[in-house]
């Protein structure tokens, strides 16, 4: 008989669980449609697999028979995934990296590449800009292989990562506003203007540019929302706020009619190269190693 490795991975969430709406909420489906496959793998194999009453969901002897059974079919499947991925990854020698704004800081992007093309000179390195609104630029959905992306990580238990620039956070405001000619602004004194703020999707990244650990429970104004740097220079003539900013990313909003200003009181930015923990592939490691040695 053949049997689909998703019925066995439904199988295994619910024995996990044993509860048939918590199961389908780890899947991601609805419960009527897992307990709908259970069913059919059930008529498939010729035996119920689970006991099911008001004391709850068991597993009968035919469902604990099979369990050690799927789990290492899948755990082997997983296996196989992994090694064709690997093989995949090899056999293409490309690189894909994410980023958000540009990581230029005194050329640190080119001396990555420098030391990682004298490793893998037949590498491919692919440079993939992404809004505001995804932090880990394109990493959580597979879209690139490493990232430049600011702390704090979302979900950090997914990622591993090497602090490659540590800076200064500045304010950036319209040239006509009163603070703007200061040369060092207190952020207690920024507490009650309307913030710029990123999308709701970066998530802690959003609360971290907001400096919300600075505002001893303050909630922040928001003038708007904005996801790239043309966005924030345009809310920031128009008036509707201001904003901070690494000391790095200044030059990118330091046009007509913007300045940018040192800000006390708020802890420094750092900039990170990031991967996902499970990645060992050589080319992730080898640009990884790249950015350690360049940012020492």
């Amino acid at each position: 008989m053949d049997v689909h490795g998703r019925d066995l991975r439904y199988f295994t969430t619910v024995a996990d669980e044993l509860h048939f709406t918590r199961a389908a909420e780890r899947l991601y489906v609805s419960q009527p449609a897992l307990s709908k496959q259970i069913r059919s793998l059930e008529r498939q194999l010729g035996a119920p697999l689970f006991e099911r009453d008001r004391q709850g969901v068991r597993l009968t002897p035919a469902g604990e028979a099979l369990l050690p059974h799927a789990r290492r079919v899948l755990d082997e499947w997983e296996a196989a995934e992994g090694a064709l991925e690997r093989a995949k990854a090899g056999q293409r020698a490309t690189l894909t990296v994410g980023m958000s704004t540009s990581p230029g800081r005194g050329g640190l992007l080119p001396a990555i590449r420098s030391r990682f093309t004298a490793e893998h000179p037949d590498a491919e390195v692919r440079l993939r800009q992404f809004g505001w609104q995804d932090a880990t630029a394109g990493l959580a959905e597979g879209a690139c292989d490493v990232a430049f992306m600011w702390l704090p990580v979302p979900d950090a238990s997914r990622y591993r990562w090497v602090v490659v620039a540590t800076e200064p956070r500045m304010v950036a405001l319209p040239s006509s506003h009163a603070l703007a000619g200061r040369e060092v602004v207190e952020f207690a004194d920024l507490l009650d203007e309307p913030f710029l703020a990123l999308p709701r999707s970066a998530g802690s990244l959003r609360d971290y540019w907001l400096a919300l650990d600075a505002r001893d429970g303050r909630l922040p104004r928001i003038g708007a929302e904005i996801a790239n740097i043309d966005e924030t220079y345009e809310a920031l003539i128009d008036g509707r706020g201001v904003c901070l900013l690494a000391s790095g990313n200044a030059p990118l909003l330091a046009r007509d009619g913007v300045v940018t200003v040192p800000v006390s009181g708020v802890s420094p930015s750092q900039l990170a190269l990031a991967w996902r923990a499970e990645d060992r592939r050589g080319l992730v490691a080898g640009y990884v190693r790249a950015a350690q040695a360049v940012s020492g």
